[in-house]
């Protein structure tokens, strides 16, 4: 009997041992379910970034980036009549290179301290338009309605005989705008115009000898904040023209003051420069243009 258990035992476990390697080998009657821990974290960030508004919107998300402070102006950098500023510029600078009187400049553009510009800083060197200017059509074309119809009653009222009296010739180097120049300095030129190298006449002659106004005029300019001109007097005769008087010794006029041709306005000298002699720029709008050929002719 003991055999017999013990063999029946040894059956029994062979059988229990060959089921089990049957049911190792044998493939499952339906899917297994496998929890993907890595797949559903990826899957969980997938949706939380899906649901960011960067990626709402199709974009990827940026950190802004500082651009600075914005400039005075800005605004209006590259349209006509504006100015943006360069390093090294003085609003004297701006001003001559504009045909404009620095303090104009200055007032247009609200400037509390014209001594203060900064590089990139949008500034206005024409005038501001003028009410008459903006005003409606229909209101300049009645204003110009009233003028003629006064101009046609004057010349209804029977006029005097006016006396014909010669009319003096006009100076070949009269301006378009009825302009003529003198000349500054009688000495001799020492260095002609040059559109790259010297932007006016040099001219030759003693410490202390006059500098004349070239036409009547306001100095919009007396002080040596210019560099490279010295002692220096601007003066702007119309909306069109400046001259500039540099290297002087003394200075024997103020801004603001008007002044008129042939007035002496300096005394020659050497300031910021290699020996004594005037410096003379014609300007139109701003841009130097060939002193020669608005001044007369000399005897």
């Amino acid at each position: 009997m003991k055999l017999m258990c013990g063999r029946q035992a040894l059956t029994v476990l062979c059988c229990v041992a060959l089921s089990t390697l049957v049911a190792c080998g044998s493939k499952p009657r339906g899917p297994v379910p496998v929890e993907d821990r890595v797949a559903g974290q990826g899957a969980a960030r997938q949706a939380k970034a899906a649901s960011s508004p960067a990626n709402a919107a199709g974009g990827a998300v940026s950190t802004p980036i500082s651009m600075g402070p914005v400039m005075p102006g800005s605004e209006n950098a590259g349209k006509p009549g504006y100015y943006s500023v360069r390093s090294g510029d003085t609003l004297t600078k701006i001003a001559l290179d504009h045909g404009q009187a620095w303090r104009d400049i200055a007032k247009w553009n609200g400037l509390d301290n014209p001594n203060v510009i900064e590089v990139d800083q949008v500034l206005r060197v024409v005038p501001p338009v003028s009410a008459e200017a903006k005003a409606p059509a229909t209101q300049r074309q009645a204003s110009t309605a009233q003028i003629a119809q006064a101009q046609t009653a004057q010349q209804a009222a029977p006029q005097p005989t006016p006396q014909t009296a010669p009319q003096a010739a006009s100076p070949s180097n009269t301006t378009d705008d009825g302009l003529a120049f003198a000349w500054p300095h009688q000495g001799a030129v020492l260095a002609g115009f040059d559109e790259a190298k010297n932007k006016g006449l040099d001219f030759a002659g003693k410490a202390g000898d006059p500098v004349m106004a070239a036409a009547d005029g306001k100095v919009v300019y007396a002080g040596s904040g210019l560099r490279g001109y010295g002692n220096l007097v601007i003066l702007k005769h119309n909306n069109t023209y400046l001259t500039a008087y540099a290297h002087n010794q003394t200075l024997l006029v103020k801004e603001d003051q008007a002044v008129q041709k042939g007035q002496r306005i300096a005394e020659m000298g050497s300031t910021d420069a290699d020996r004594v002699k005037l410096h003379f720029e014609i300007r139109k709008q701003g841009k130097p243009v060939d002193p020669t050929k608005y001044l007369p002719s000399r005897p």
